[in-house]
Protein backbone atom coordinates (compact mmCIF):
# COMPACT_ATOMS: atom_id res chain seq x y z
CA UNK A 1 0.00 0.00 0.00
CA UNK A 2 1.35 3.42 -0.96
CA UNK A 3 1.13 6.03 1.77
CA UNK A 4 1.11 9.77 1.11
CA UNK A 5 3.19 12.14 3.21
CA UNK A 6 2.51 15.75 4.12
CA UNK A 7 5.52 17.73 5.30
CA UNK A 8 4.62 20.47 7.78
CA UNK A 9 6.80 23.55 8.34
CA UNK A 10 6.05 26.34 10.83
CA UNK A 11 7.90 29.50 9.92
CA UNK A 12 8.03 33.26 10.15
CA UNK A 13 10.61 35.39 8.35
CA UNK A 14 12.81 32.43 7.42
CA UNK A 15 13.86 33.44 3.90
CA UNK A 16 17.48 32.56 4.65
CA UNK A 17 16.73 28.95 5.62
CA UNK A 18 13.39 27.92 4.10
CA UNK A 19 14.71 27.13 0.62
CA UNK A 20 17.14 24.47 1.79
CA UNK A 21 14.49 22.92 3.98
CA UNK A 22 11.98 22.71 1.14
CA UNK A 23 14.55 21.22 -1.22
CA UNK A 24 15.10 18.36 1.21
CA UNK A 25 11.34 17.62 1.24
CA UNK A 26 10.85 16.94 -2.45
CA UNK A 27 10.02 13.30 -1.69
CA UNK A 28 6.83 14.34 0.12
CA UNK A 29 3.45 14.39 -1.63
CA UNK A 30 2.40 17.67 -0.04
CA UNK A 31 4.22 20.50 1.70
CA UNK A 32 2.23 22.63 4.11
CA UNK A 33 3.69 25.91 5.40
CA UNK A 34 2.06 27.35 8.51
CA UNK A 35 3.23 30.94 8.13
CA UNK A 36 3.19 33.44 10.99
CA UNK A 37 2.63 36.36 8.58
CA UNK A 38 6.19 36.69 7.37
CA UNK A 39 7.30 40.12 6.19
CA UNK A 40 10.23 38.82 4.12
CA UNK A 41 10.26 36.44 1.12
CA UNK A 42 9.41 33.28 3.07
CA UNK A 43 6.01 32.79 1.42
CA UNK A 44 7.31 33.57 -2.07
CA UNK A 45 10.08 30.99 -1.72
CA UNK A 46 7.65 28.41 -0.33
CA UNK A 47 5.22 29.06 -3.17
CA UNK A 48 8.00 28.53 -5.73
CA UNK A 49 8.56 25.06 -4.22
CA UNK A 50 4.88 24.20 -4.56
CA UNK A 51 4.01 24.52 -0.89
CA UNK A 52 0.47 25.08 0.31
CA UNK A 53 0.51 28.16 2.55
CA UNK A 54 -1.71 28.69 5.59
CA UNK A 55 -1.33 32.04 7.35
CA UNK A 56 -1.69 31.61 11.08
CA UNK A 57 -0.09 34.36 13.22
CA UNK A 58 0.34 32.70 16.59
CA UNK A 59 3.22 32.69 19.03
CA UNK A 60 2.04 29.33 20.34
CA UNK A 61 3.90 26.56 18.50
CA UNK A 62 1.40 23.88 19.49
CA UNK A 63 -1.53 25.83 18.07
CA UNK A 64 0.42 26.33 14.86
CA UNK A 65 1.25 22.63 14.64
CA UNK A 66 -2.40 21.76 15.29
CA UNK A 67 -3.34 23.82 12.24
CA UNK A 68 -1.69 21.14 10.14
CA UNK A 69 -4.17 18.60 11.47
CA UNK A 70 -6.95 20.69 9.92
CA UNK A 71 -5.39 21.20 6.49
CA UNK A 72 -3.04 18.30 5.72
CA UNK A 73 -4.27 15.64 3.29
CA UNK A 74 -1.48 13.05 3.65
CA UNK A 75 -1.77 9.70 5.40
CA UNK A 76 1.38 10.62 7.33
CA UNK A 77 2.60 13.94 8.72
CA UNK A 78 6.29 14.84 8.88
CA UNK A 79 7.02 17.93 11.01
CA UNK A 80 10.20 19.79 10.04
CA UNK A 81 11.47 23.22 11.10
CA UNK A 82 12.72 25.78 8.59
CA UNK A 83 16.29 25.45 9.89
CA UNK A 84 16.29 21.67 9.52
CA UNK A 85 17.26 19.45 6.58
CA UNK A 86 16.14 15.88 5.86
CA UNK A 87 19.09 13.68 4.88
CA UNK A 88 18.96 11.14 2.04
CA UNK A 89 19.41 8.35 4.59
CA UNK A 90 16.35 9.54 6.47
CA UNK A 91 14.30 9.68 3.27
CA UNK A 92 15.21 6.05 2.52
CA UNK A 93 14.34 5.03 6.08
CA UNK A 94 10.96 6.80 6.03
CA UNK A 95 9.98 5.15 2.75
CA UNK A 96 11.11 1.78 4.09
CA UNK A 97 9.21 2.13 7.36
CA UNK A 98 5.99 3.20 5.67
CA UNK A 99 6.15 0.29 3.22
CA UNK A 100 5.92 -2.23 6.06
CA UNK A 101 2.62 -4.16 6.36
CA UNK A 102 2.14 -2.86 9.90
CA UNK A 103 4.24 0.25 10.56
CA UNK A 104 4.36 1.92 13.94
CA UNK A 105 1.89 4.75 14.53
CA UNK A 106 4.70 7.28 14.90
CA UNK A 107 8.48 7.46 14.57
CA UNK A 108 11.26 9.15 16.45
CA UNK A 109 13.90 10.81 14.30
CA UNK A 110 17.50 11.46 15.29
CA UNK A 111 18.62 15.08 15.02
CA UNK A 112 22.14 16.46 14.74
CA UNK A 113 22.55 20.06 15.85
CA UNK A 114 25.00 22.44 14.21
CA UNK A 115 25.91 25.71 15.90
CA UNK A 116 27.42 28.78 14.23
CA UNK A 117 26.55 27.14 10.87
CA UNK A 118 29.22 24.43 10.94
CA UNK A 119 30.07 23.09 14.42
CA UNK A 120 28.44 19.71 14.99
CA UNK A 121 27.20 19.13 18.55
CA UNK A 122 28.16 15.70 19.97
CA UNK A 123 24.82 14.98 21.65
CA UNK A 124 22.12 13.50 19.40
CA UNK A 125 18.45 14.26 20.03
CA UNK A 126 15.57 11.88 19.33
CA UNK A 127 12.31 13.61 18.49
CA UNK A 128 8.84 12.34 17.57
CA UNK A 129 8.28 13.99 14.19
CA UNK A 130 6.63 11.44 11.86
CA UNK A 131 3.02 10.47 12.60
CA UNK A 132 0.25 8.47 11.04
CA UNK A 133 -2.47 11.06 10.49
CA UNK A 134 -5.08 9.19 12.55
CA UNK A 135 -2.72 8.50 15.45
CA UNK A 136 -1.84 12.08 16.37
CA UNK A 137 -4.59 13.80 18.33
CA UNK A 138 -3.09 17.17 19.18
CA UNK A 139 -0.02 19.14 20.20
CA UNK A 140 0.22 20.92 23.54
CA UNK A 141 2.75 23.26 25.15
CA UNK A 142 3.25 26.85 24.02
CA UNK A 143 7.03 26.60 23.51
CA UNK A 144 8.31 23.05 24.08
CA UNK A 145 5.47 21.38 22.24
CA UNK A 146 4.58 17.70 22.70
CA UNK A 147 2.38 15.46 20.57
CA UNK A 148 -0.46 13.34 21.96
CA UNK A 149 -0.23 10.01 20.16
CA UNK A 150 -2.40 6.88 20.20
CA UNK A 151 -0.31 3.84 19.38
CA UNK A 152 3.28 2.62 19.46
CA UNK A 153 6.34 4.65 18.51
CA UNK A 154 9.29 3.31 16.53
CA UNK A 155 12.67 4.70 15.49
CA UNK A 156 13.75 5.81 12.02
CA UNK A 157 17.29 5.69 10.67
CA UNK A 158 19.14 8.65 9.21
CA UNK A 159 19.15 12.18 10.58
CA UNK A 160 17.57 15.59 10.59
CA UNK A 161 20.27 18.24 10.38
CA UNK A 162 19.45 21.25 12.56
CA UNK A 163 21.27 24.54 11.92
CA UNK A 164 20.39 26.40 15.09
CA UNK A 165 22.08 29.36 16.79
CA UNK A 166 23.71 30.52 13.57
CA UNK A 167 25.05 33.78 15.03
CA UNK A 168 25.13 35.60 18.36
CA UNK A 169 22.68 38.32 17.37
CA UNK A 170 19.88 35.89 16.49
CA UNK A 171 20.66 33.83 19.60
CA UNK A 172 20.24 36.86 21.86
CA UNK A 173 17.07 37.95 20.06
CA UNK A 174 15.60 34.48 20.53
CA UNK A 175 16.41 34.49 24.24
CA UNK A 176 14.82 37.88 24.82
CA UNK A 177 11.69 36.70 23.00
CA UNK A 178 11.14 33.20 24.37
CA UNK A 179 12.48 33.74 27.88
CA UNK A 180 9.31 35.70 28.58
CA UNK A 181 7.19 32.70 27.62
CA UNK A 182 9.36 30.41 29.76
CA UNK A 183 9.13 32.79 32.71
CA UNK A 184 5.35 33.10 32.42
CA UNK A 185 5.01 29.30 32.38
CA UNK A 186 7.04 29.01 35.58
CA UNK A 187 5.16 31.91 37.16
CA UNK A 188 1.81 30.30 36.33
CA UNK A 189 3.05 27.02 37.81
CA UNK A 190 3.81 28.86 41.09
CA UNK A 191 7.56 28.38 40.94
CA UNK A 192 9.26 28.90 44.33
CA UNK A 193 10.27 32.46 45.04
CA UNK A 194 13.51 33.37 43.28
CA UNK A 195 16.26 34.29 45.71
CA UNK A 196 19.92 35.13 45.07
CA UNK A 197 21.23 31.57 45.50
CA UNK A 198 18.86 30.13 42.90
CA UNK A 199 20.50 32.13 40.11
CA UNK A 200 23.98 30.58 40.28
CA UNK A 201 22.36 27.17 40.68
CA UNK A 202 20.26 27.36 37.51
CA UNK A 203 23.08 29.03 35.56
CA UNK A 204 25.69 26.46 36.56
CA UNK A 205 23.23 23.62 35.90
CA UNK A 206 22.60 24.91 32.37
CA UNK A 207 26.32 25.37 31.70
CA UNK A 208 27.43 21.95 32.92
CA UNK A 209 24.51 20.19 31.21
CA UNK A 210 25.64 21.71 27.91
CA UNK A 211 29.43 21.64 28.34
CA UNK A 212 29.80 18.33 30.20
CA UNK A 213 26.54 16.38 29.86
CA UNK A 214 26.16 17.08 26.14
CA UNK A 215 29.95 17.06 25.61
CA UNK A 216 30.12 20.61 24.35
CA UNK A 217 33.78 20.63 25.42
CA UNK A 218 34.53 18.46 22.39
CA UNK A 219 33.55 21.34 20.07
CA UNK A 220 36.25 23.65 21.44
CA UNK A 221 35.69 27.41 21.62
CA UNK A 222 32.29 27.21 19.89
CA UNK A 223 31.21 24.64 22.49
CA UNK A 224 32.28 26.90 25.32
CA UNK A 225 30.41 29.86 23.81
CA UNK A 226 27.25 27.78 23.34
CA UNK A 227 27.42 26.50 26.92
CA UNK A 228 27.92 29.99 28.34
CA UNK A 229 24.99 31.13 26.21
CA UNK A 230 22.82 28.40 27.75
CA UNK A 231 23.79 29.70 31.19
CA UNK A 232 22.96 33.27 30.12
CA UNK A 233 19.62 32.14 28.69
CA UNK A 234 18.74 30.50 32.01
CA UNK A 235 19.69 33.70 33.84
CA UNK A 236 17.42 35.87 31.65
CA UNK A 237 14.49 33.48 32.07
CA UNK A 238 14.76 33.35 35.84
CA UNK A 239 15.47 37.07 36.13
CA UNK A 240 12.17 37.71 34.33
CA UNK A 241 10.49 35.24 36.68
CA UNK A 242 11.95 37.13 39.66
CA UNK A 243 10.61 40.36 38.17
CA UNK A 244 7.10 38.90 37.83
CA UNK A 245 7.19 37.54 41.39
CA UNK A 246 8.50 40.87 42.71
CA UNK A 247 5.72 42.80 40.96
CA UNK A 248 3.09 40.46 42.39
CA UNK A 249 4.57 40.82 45.87
CA UNK A 250 4.53 44.60 45.54
CA UNK A 251 0.92 44.60 44.34
CA UNK A 252 -0.15 42.36 47.22
CA UNK A 253 1.61 44.64 49.70
CA UNK A 254 -0.14 47.71 48.30
CA UNK A 255 -3.47 45.91 48.39
CA UNK A 256 -2.90 44.97 52.02
CA UNK A 257 -2.14 48.57 52.96
CA UNK A 258 -5.26 49.75 51.12
CA UNK A 259 -7.47 47.27 52.95
CA UNK A 260 -6.04 48.29 56.33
Amino acid sequence: MMHTITAVIIAKDEEEMIGGCLSSLKFCDEILLIDGRSTDKTREIAHSHGAKIIQYPSGDFSKSRNQALLHATGDWLLYVDADERVTKELVVSIKSKLSLPHPHKAYRIKRKNFYFKKYEWPAIERLERLFQRESIKEWYGELHETAVIEGDVGDADGFLLHFSHRDLSSMLDKTLLWSTVEAKNRFSAHHPQMTWWRFPRVMLTAFFRSFIGERGWQVGTAGLIESIYQSYSAFVTYAKLWEMQHELKTQNAKLKVTRN
